[in-house]
């Protein structure tokens, strides 16, 4: 246990007791490895804990910080080998955990990207010791191990929402406004929070994400996916067990300009023709594989695959995260960019007495709100109410 985990552990464990009292059965039993989709690896004679209705009991709570120190995409100079070690990528984990944590110390104001992020303490690395997945990128197909280019339509529109980005809020990335950080984001590894619960209430599996305090209500009855006309954020899902192997199939997305992609760096797109397949195999008491099938075919010129280890985590405990409460990033954003308006006007020598231009904040805390106001002195932000 590492000594975050340690912290969250002395804090409470009622969260994660009260949850699972509303299981008809008990018995924990998952994890995870890093092989491609379909090839996940099982130790020899075992099979795992089954719950009274036959399926495997998945139950608990589980991390996927094993995969942060792997590479998203397949470094060049290992494009082509197939005899890649385990103490390389073991040698290629430490190194990557170096890097972070000495791009990360403070070396002035004159060598600052920007105004900076998050304590370093924050993030799941630095308390974490590096450790390889058992693949040199979690990026598995296509078999280059990179994401496939988007067609040049879908850039295009991408281009265009980002040169727009803070015009309004409904541009902004989907997970910035608290909203969804989609599939993709939720299950993939990330700079802190990593923590996902799973549930098995009879006829549906329950992944908790704490970041964003997520749920995705899987029904696992064999029931028909909704009209396609009722499109959602984070599709409609279906699952069903092929053995060992959780085989969750989602559609009906609803077109959004800006979501999160394979990394917070990586901004993309969703279409309503996307569709998405997950695996999760059972490998070991304490161990899932997990894998993940993007097709997209308005968006990327192929599908690609993505997959990493699972590893049971007891110890975690997921706090509330009050996304909402807490985001001063959509209004300070959008009222940064309508002071930077002014500025230019002001340069240019056009007037600068303009219309008071309130900022939508739409679905936030309805006691905030940001408006610029006349001149070079731009703003007023009222709080009342927010905590």
């Amino acid at each position: 246990m590492t000594n975050c985990m340690k912290y969250r552990a002395l804090l409470t464990n009622v969260a994660l007791a009260a949850a699972l009292t509303m299981m008809t059965s008990v018995g924990f039993t998952v994890g995870v490895g890093a092989q491609p989709p379909g090839e996940a690896p099982n130790k020899a004679n075992w099979m795992p804990d089954r719950l009274a209705d036959g399926q495997p009991d998945i139950q608990g709570m589980w991390d996927n910080t094993d995969a942060m120190f792997t590479s998203l995409e397949l470094p060049a100079e290992l494009l082509g080998r197939d005899n890649i070690s385990e103490e390389e990528l073991q040698q290629r984990a430490e190194a990557s955990a170096k890097g972070r944590i000495d791009g990360s110390k403070w070396k002035g104001h004159e060598n600052a990207r920007g105004v900076g992020g998050y304590g370093i303490y924050w993030f799941d690395w630095f308390w974490d010791d590096p450790v390889a997945s058992g693949a040199p990128s979690i990026i598995v197909k296509p078999e280059n191990g990179r994401i496939p280019p988007r067609l040049k339509s879908a850039q295009k529109q991408i281009d265009m929402n980002m040169a727009k980005l803070h015009n309004a809020a409904e541009n902004m990335e989907a997970g910035d406004r608290c909203i969804s950080r989609g599939v993709v984001g939720m299950m993939m590894p990330t700079e802190y929070n990593n923590g996902t619960l799973i549930l098995q209430p009879p006829g549906y599996i329950v992944i908790h994400s704490e970041m964003i305090h997520n749920a995705r209500i899987i029904p696992i009855d064999g029931s028909p996916h909704a009209n396609s006309k009722v499109r959602l954020w984070e599709g409609d899902p279906r699952g069903r067990w092929n053995g060992n192997t959780l085989i969750i199939e989602s559609t009906n997305f609803r077109a959004l300009k800006n979501i999160r992609g394979a990394t917070a760096g990586r901004l993309s797109r969703q279409t309503e023709q996307q569709r998405i397949t997950e695996r999760i195999t059972v490998v070991g008491p304490d161990r899932l594989h997990y894998s993940i099938t993007m097709d997209d075919p308005e968006t990327y010129t192929e599908q690609w695959s993505a997959a990493f280890p699972f590893k049971r985590d007891s110890d975690y405990l997921q706090f509330e995260y009050a996304c909402h409460e807490g985001n001063y990033s959509v209004p300070n954003a959008l009222g940064g960019a309508r002071l930077e308006e002014r500025q230019l006007d002001y340069r240019e020598g056009r007037s600068s007495r303009r219309r008071r231009r309130s900022i939508s904040v739409s679905g936030r805390n309805p006691f905030l709100s940001v408006a610029s106001t006349d001149g070079l002195h731009g703003l007023h932000i009222s709080t009342m109410g927010l905590a």
